[in-house]
């Protein structure tokens, strides 16, 4: 195998795996913060003040991550009692039915989440109302990368961001672009996820966008084993 195609193998892993390693480091961060912080207080009665909102939007990433991750692992919850009844064939029909409705509802998250985010980083909204249509022409007015974070202290080693973001003006605090980024950073990857998706479900890969059944099979499988014996 050439270098090359070592180095796709190895981005198409990354980019495939990029929700359980965040998820993984996500959960260690925000249980070594929490520890810190208990220790901190009965041990030595204080604590990390910025603790509490750190660990509160490490869940928020948290949940965006899981969403997508359950899109991928065909792990979200649905309720398939009519789709059974019907023959595989109509089942399939309806399975990309639900993945196009899918996909469609992710494209309108991402336009939420980029025009949430959008002039707290101080770029341009979209227009249109449902669908993007072009880009607002950006006035002062709309910046509002001066906004920042409540606790968490702005690091040294992203200072370098003022001179480009905030006309060198010094952050006291984390401007509140850097974690709303995740905003539609998590839109996107759903919207990936459920493309991915529907491809599955298209090619016949997959029959379903919820969760499967396969431990209802094997409860069932041991109840029968049991009654056996």
């Amino acid at each position: 195998m050439s270098s090359h195609s070592q180095s796709q193998s190895a981005l198409g892993r990354m980019v495939n795996e990029i929700e359980e390693t965040a998820i993984a480091v996500i959960l260690g961060i925000m249980t070594l913060i929490t520890f810190v912080n208990v220790v901190l207080r009965y041990g030595f009665n204080t604590g990390l003040i910025w603790g509490l909102e750190a660990v509160t939007i490490l869940f928020a990433w948290l949940v965006l991550f899981g969403i997508s991750y359950a899109v991928k692992t065909t792990a979200h919850l649905g309720v398939d009692a009519l789709t059974n009844l019907v023959p595989l064939t109509v089942r399939r029909a309806l399975a990309i039915i639900a993945a196009v409705l899918c996909i469609v509802y992710a494209a309108l998250l991402m336009k939420g989440a980029w025009d949430y985010w959008a002039n707290f980083a101080n770029l341009p909204q979209t227009t249109g109302r449902w669908f993007p249509t072009g880009f607002e022409e950006m006035s002062r007015t709309s910046y509002r990368s001066w906004y920042e974070v409540v606790d968490i202290p702005m690091p040294d080693w992203l200072r370098f961001i003022e001179p480009m973001i905030n006309e060198g003006e010094p952050y006291e605090k984390l401007p509140r672009f850097i974690p709303y980024v995740m905003l539609p950073f998590g839109a996107l990857l759903l919207l990936v996820r459920f493309v991915q998706a529907g491809v599955r479900v298209w090619t016949g890969a997959q029959d379903s966008l919820i969760v499967s059944h396969e431990a209802e099979d094997a409860v069932q499988d041991v109840a029968h084993m049991n009654r056996e014996d």
